[in-house]
């Protein structure tokens, strides 16, 4: 490849934050199946190791209470989605088109609600049997983020940045004592147990159709609530990276800084109210938002402060088209793909090299295959943009 075609793979659009982009490529790597190397690794023969089992875990959501790196994706992808209203909204507020920004707003948000419905079945399954638990799922993942979006995006249009404050402690202080003080019908006391809850209850009784959970659905309708939270702690950090007065590495120092006391409180606050990722608990948000500004700040530091970015490049090509290659992973599995390539005859010789080498070959192709996936649409500029 030549200099001259290498600077234009790594040439972003000014109005665009690279290092924005390649951490939310980064989250979705994990999504589409970036985890399938690590496990590949595990079956490695004489490759297994303490490190490596910590890893494997990591990559694990907890069963209920807990927090594990893979409970950091989704919120991590909700924090960027409000750090992206303050550019793509703000942009239109400036030029004074506030009537667009919320046609703009409610459109995507409704956008993304109904992408999600389709992508959970729509009415392939019929409206609903209670029988199976199959049928049209109104609240899940890409449900969650039109809401978010919706809601944190119509906050930061009307009111200003101290009311954006006001709402986000309202909104964690207001769940934290729902749960905290407040027992679900039927429970002699307040419980945080799976189905026990008030958030649980809520969605049971008045969460129609169907639940991931039988129930209830850990993207259900009170939990929605702070995930707003999570949104707005993206919006803040938006408005820091747009806050001319600040310098770049003044924001490294801030986005760090806060991120560590985050981590800190969330882990403290979760002794007394539970970091549950399935109920969005508030101590969840802290812990999260905070992981997310340290993982921020890292990205930030690298790309846009040191300007070291062509490592950068393959979570960009991600980053950039990411409700695409979150659809597209749900069509087309990666690793089948390439274990119809390398398969077979090739993964038994790898295998007679050293045990286990045939499924990392497998797992390698899968992830070369999502990159060059990714990279093809972006040099074409195939953008699903909602």
């Amino acid at each position: 490849m030549s200099d001259k075609e290498q600077q234009n793979i790594i040439q972003i659009p000014n109005e665009r934050l690279m290092s924005l982009d390649a951490f939310r490529g980064f989250i979705m790597f994990w999504i589409v199946g970036g985890e399938a190397l690590f496990y590949a690794l595990s079956k490695l023969d004489g490759v297994r190791s303490e490190i490596l089992n910590t890893l494997i875990i990591q990559l694990q959501h907890v069963s209920w209470e807990g927090f594990r790196f893979y409970d950091l994706i989704f919120p991590s992808f909700v924090f960027i989605v409000g750090a992206s209203i303050a550019f793509s909204l703000g942009k239109l507020q400036t030029s004074g088109s506030r009537r667009a920004a919320v046609r703009r707003v409610i459109l995507r948000g409704l956008l993304l609600w109904l992408i999600g419905i389709i992508y959970y079945g729509g009415i392939s399954n019929g409206l609903y049997d209670p029988e199976t638990n199959r049928g049209v799922r109104l609240l899940g993942v890409l449900q969650r983020i039109g809401i978010c979006y919706l809601v944190a995006g119509l906050l930061f249009i009307y009111l200003p940045v101290r009311g954006l404050v006001m709402a986000f402690l309202v909104l964690l202080a207001g769940y934290w004592a729902l749960l905290s003080f407040v027992a679900a019908p039927g429970q002699e006391m307040v419980s945080f147990e799976a189905g026990r809850n008030i958030t649980n209850w809520f969605d049971s009784k008045y969460l129609p159709f169907a639940k991931w959970s039988g129930t209830y659905d850990p993207e259900g309708i009170l939990s929605t609530l702070p995930s707003i939270a999570t949104c707005l702690l993206g919006v803040f950090v938006g408005l820091l990276l747009k806050n001319k007065k600040l310098t770049r590495g003044k924001r490294v120092l801030i986005f760090f800084g806060v991120g560590f006391i985050f981590v800190l409180c969330g882990h403290l606050w979760g002794g007394y109210h539970p970091v549950i990722k399935s109920l969005w608990t508030s101590s969840f948000v802290i812990l999260a938002g905070g992981w997310s500004l340290i993982l921020l700040s890292f990205f930030y530091l690298v790309i846009d402060v040191a300007n070291i970015k062509k490592w950068a490049m393959p979570f960009v090509w991600i980053g950039m088209n990411p409700i695409m290659i979150y659809l597209l992973s749900t069509v087309l599995d990666f690793n089948h793909i390439a274990k119809r390539v390398l398969g077979g005859p090739v993964e038994e010789w790898a295998d007679g090299i050293l045990p286990g080498l045939g499924a990392l070959l497998i797992a390698v192709g899968g992830i070369f295959l999502i990159f060059w996936l990714c990279q093809t649409l972006y040099k074409r500029k195939v953008f699903l943009r909602i």
